[in-house]
């Protein structure tokens, strides 16, 4: 398809307006961002974690560490609130495609992609002069005004599926019909991946940013799928994590909960909360239920480790070429660790054995296989954090957070709360350029004071931050936090917590302080209200949703080979009747 008439219009949409004139391209930083996918709070080493992360931890240790960044449950709308700095319920995207309601049909906001009444930061800093690039996962639409290349990007070869294989240029869910890739404006139909996808979109956006130019600031976007399922990484580094993980997921869930407050990251006062009553116990798993386990966490570890080798390469190539020092490096994650047992749903089981997936946990990890960790695996690598991702516990929306590079001091730990809305102005900061006007206006705040050392965060005692997602809902304000989880492992009670003392929400105390819960629900009210939430139906219950458009998926895709099964299994089934008739006369 032409796309020159629409890079023309909406550069013109960009543009008009523009407040901010590029400033001396010699001094403004180039602009990392790292986004991992599904890591857990004490999922990087800096953060507790027994997995080798040298690479990120040495970020950490030049820079600040932020230990109550809060983003949403689920990736797409900390993405889209990540890129704007706007809420996702103005952004278009405030819930997965796959949950999305009859109710948000025609609804400003509730588009299911990226909208253009927001601007991302890539358009932003086009406007003040800088050049983008993007490889990974987007995950924020593919119209022709929802692609990277359409939102201020040069370059972009990148995912708007939720996941991938990370070995071959195939889907992961049946939700897909297929891995929706595109380079730029076009859809890449088939493609051999070089190498193993945290290695493959490394080299990609290597090749983008020594393409670009060199006398122009750059803003570059490595969007990894580790620890997004499936879980696969090469033997090389699964194998180093060989028994590491045989004693169970409860005994992890304390090592790192030691190791949280031993490092500062948490009080000496935090608890665990009370595990949901669905989730197994380690000693009632079979023998082979167990292998699984054990090796699907082993391939998470070495995921993490990759992800972390193929973001070394790429600070060494920055250095090599003389653009490390003068680079801002941010690393995050886009939520809290993954808690789906896909094999639990049978559609989802089913359309593996069809795809030919293994989970062998001999080779698991390679090529043709397919490992998760489940919620048991989920609670350890967001510990001491309660549940996980899709959902309003601190470890579904707790993350790593780490900034590193010019303008920064060097911090150590940052304990002030922060919203994942606050990186967008905090670039526009860096880069010293000005939001476009005529756009949704960024509700985050700038980290800048924090970074330079002149405050402990930017939001005061009576601050409150909105979050809500399907259902799933929080707010915090000071040292509190109202929070309310739907099923499968919330039950829709609104819940208070101060995380000053308990950040593992172990102790609920909406009826012993029935004053701030009326506050808090109060502030609650109003966040809705102002970002224009729409309610979900009563009994929502979002994996139900989500099992049922697989099943719908499954069939659509496989309904007549089934039916041919079933049709010859009954003919064989109605000869050999026959046949046993005959032989009794």
């Amino acid at each position: 398809m032409s796309t020159g008439p629409i890079k023309r219009v909406l550069a013109a949409l960009c543009l008009a307006g523009a407040l901010s004139t590029p400033a001396s391209g010699d001094e403004r930083p180039n602009i990392l961002l790292v986004i991992l996918d599904d890591i857990g709070f004490t999922d990087l080493g800096a953060y507790g974690s027994e997995i080798a992360t040298p690479n990120m931890d040495a970020l950490a240790a030049r820079g600040a560490q932020f230990t109550n960044f809060h983003v949403a449950p689920t990736c797409a709308p900390t993405r889209a609130m990540l890129l704007t700095g706007a809420d996702s319920h103005r952004t278009g995207i405030p819930t997965l495609e796959h949950m999305v309601i009859p109710e948000y049909q025609g609804q400003f906001g509730h588009e299911g992609e990226l909208n253009t009444a927001v601007a991302t930061i890539a358009e932003h800093l086009q406007a003040a002069g800088y050049q983008a690039f993007i490889t990974g996962k987007w995950h924020l639409g593919r119209s022709p005004t929802a692609l990277p290349a359409a939102r201020g990007f040069d370059r972009s070869f990148i995912l708007d599926s939720s996941g991938a294989d990370n070995w071959e240029h195939r889907t992961y869910l049946p939700h897909y019909t297929r891995a929706e890739w595109w380079e730029d404006f076009e859809p890449v139909l088939e493609f051999t991946h070089e190498h193993y996808s945290s290695e493959f979109l490394t080299n990609r956006l290597i090749d983008y940013i020594g393409e670009g130019d060199p006398d122009r600031p750059f803003l570059a976007v490595l969007s990894l799928q580790a620890n997004h399922i499936p879980l696969q990484a090469p033997r090389e580094f699964t194998e180093r994590y060989a028994g590491r993980y045989d004693a169970g997921w409860d005994v992890l869930r304390e090592e790192r909960r030691r190791a949280a407050i031993a490092l500062g990251l948490v009080p000496e006062s935090t608890q665990l909360a009370e595990q949901p009553p669905a989730l197994r116990d380690w000693g009632s798993l079979s023998r082979r239920e167990r292998e699984f386990a054990i090796a699907s966490r082993e391939v998470a570890a070495g995921m993490l480790e990759a992800a972390d080798h193929h973001v070394g390469r790429l600070l060494d190539w920055l250095e090599a070429q003389g653009q490390l020092e003068n680079t801002l490096v941010i690393v995050l994650s886009d939520n809290g660790p993954e808690y789906n047992h896909p094999t639990d749903n049978r559609a989802f089981a089913m359309w593996l054995a069809v795809q030919g997936y293994s989970r062998n946990p001999g080779n698991l990890g390679e090529q043709g296989t397919y490992a998760f960790i489940g919620p048991e695996w989920a609670t350890a690598s967001a510990s001491p954090l309660s549940l996980f991702k899709f959902h309003a516990g601190e470890g579904g929306v707790r993350v790593p957070l780490i900034v590193a590079g010019p303008g920064v001091e060097t911090l150590g730990l940052v304990s002030g709360f922060s919203f994942v809305t606050d990186i967008a102005p905090t670039l526009l900061d860096m880069a010293g350029a000005r939001p476009l006007v005529g756009r949704e206006p960024i509700t985050g705040r700038s980290l800048m004071p924090v970074l330079t050392g002149q405050s402990d965060t930017v939001y005061g005692p009576d601050d409150a931050v909105g979050l809500e997602m399907s259902g799933m809902s929080a707010l915090w304000r000071g040292d509190w936090k109202l929070a309310r989880s739907m099923p499968p492992f919330g039950d829709e009670q609104w819940r208070l917590f101060n995380l000053a003392t308990d950040p593992g929400e172990a102790h609920d105390l909406a009826a012993s302080e029935p004053e701030i819960l009326a506050s808090m629900m109060e502030a609650y009210a109003a966040y809705e209200a102002r970002v224009g939430v729409i309610p979900v139906p009563e009994g929502f219950n979002a994996a139900e949703r989500i099992a049922a458009l697989g099943w719908k998926a499954f069939l659509d895709q496989h309904g007549l080979m089934l039916a041919g099964i079933g049709l010859l299994f009954m003919m064989l089934l109605g000869g050999g009747v026959i046949l046993a008739v005959r032989r009794q006369r």
